[in-house]
């Protein structure tokens, strides 16, 4: 039963945002796999991520819109809310997580975390203590890995 009801959500997801991406993102199925995507993300224009383009894959669970996606960039990068390993925290993922979110949704809520790091979903100590501290540092460091891995 809720197989097929995340099986039917994700079609029309998937057709929703093949129809209308969401600005400077789009997403899709992985080869046949309903319940695997990648998704593209643009790096917002005024961050330190502009002009990259960070690939993400998005995992659905068989309960899904119940249960959330498992989001991880695959493309490095170097933020306060993302570790090495690509893995993102934000608690529209976790505690916030409701039915009524889209992928649209979550796409839109990752650009604009790129853009404005979350501080309460800090993650990432070292690179934390840089933001907070050393703004122009963080900035530079941060165009540095988009340059690197993203362009």
């Amino acid at each position: 039963m809720e197989h097929s009801m995340a099986l039917k959500r994700l079609k029309n997801e998937f057709l929703h945002i093949s129809q209308n991406p969401p600005v400077g993102c789009s997403a899709g199925p992985i080869a046949d796999n309903i319940f695997e995507w990648q998704a593209i993300i643009i790096g917002p224009s005024g961050s330190p991520y502009e002009g990259g383009i960070f690939t993400l894959k998005m995992v659905f669970p068989c309960n899904y819109p119940f249960k959330p996606p498992k989001i991880q960039f695959a493309t490095k990068i170097y933020h306060p809310n993302i570790d090495r390993q690509g893995t993102i925290c934000m608690n529209l993922l976790s505690l916030d997580w409701s039915p009524i979110v889209t992928v649209s949704k979550l796409l839109q809520a990752i650009c604009s975390m790129l853009s404005e790091p979350v501080m309460e979903d800090m993650l990432v100590p070292e690179i934390t203590k840089i933001y907070l501290k050393d703004r122009a540092k963080y900035e530079l460091l941060a165009r540095a890995y988009t340059e690197k891995y993203a362009i």
